[in-house]
């Protein structure tokens, strides 16, 4: 099948009912999702079923990993998009903590960390107001991806006092390849959970978060 053509179909072909067909069913969604987590073009899966239970476990199964389900005669459609693919959850806590940070200034910044395994949003680390900017890059690991926001503070030309809350996406050149895709794709689903961000920065080296890139982004 032509890659081009932007939708390829899945038609497993099931034996008789029971926990053995169940099993393929998870394995096919399994081997689709590994093979199109990451690709460019939107999906579909085709998986015909006969019976309510194998429905009830593809429908656990594939929650998490893709965008939209629908069961029509006994045939499950699961539609994949690019774009959300992550499927990533937000922990209460980011959104609370960021209230926190944009109306009371009682954090100078949050650093969010993905848990994996719980495919969610934690807050990992919490600034205290009187720390500052070097306080916040010693809180990013050097090898691992992380989002944060920073409650950047300066002066005006006119010494006028002014602050910015920045999201900064860090990914840096020695994190691993999956670690990269998944904060990637999972980036601006976070980010519409966080209002009130003004300024982003996307960064893979500590010179491209510096100060000097932080004061040219808030005037």
């Amino acid at each position: 099948m032509n890659v081009m053509d932007h939708n390829w179909a899945l038609k497993p072909q099931f034996g008789p009912l029971g926990n053995r067909k169940e099993k393929a069913c998870a394995a096919d969604i399994n081997n689709f999702v590994t093979l199109h987590h990451n690709s460019p073009f939107p999906k579909f899966l085709i998986l015909p079923f006969l019976s309510e239970p194998s429905i009830t476990l593809t429908r656990s199964y594939i929650r998490s990993s893709t965008v939209a389900l629908s069961n029509n005669h006994n045939t499950i459609f699961i539609t994949w998009s690019a774009n959300a693919a992550s499927g990533m959850a937000v922990h209460d806590d980011c959104k609370l903590r960021f209230l926190e940070l944009k109306a009371k200034r009682t954090h100078r910044f949050i650093v969010f960390k993905i848990e994996e395994q719980q495919k969610q949003v934690i807050v990992e680390k919490l600034g205290e107001p009187a720390q500052g900017y070097e306080d916040f890059t010693a809180s990013l690991p050097a090898d691992e991806c992380r989002y944060a926001v920073y409650d950047f503070e300066y002066l005006t030309e006119g010494n006028v006092p002014k602050s910015r809350i920045f999201f900064i996406a860090w990914s840096p050149d020695t994190s691993r390849v999956r670690s990269k895709m998944i904060y990637a794709s999972s980036k601006d689903r976070f980010k519409r959970e966080l209002d009130g961000i003004q300024v982003e920065l996307q960064a893979t080296d500590p010179t491209e978060m510096g100060l000097d890139v932080f004061k040219s982004r808030a005037n």
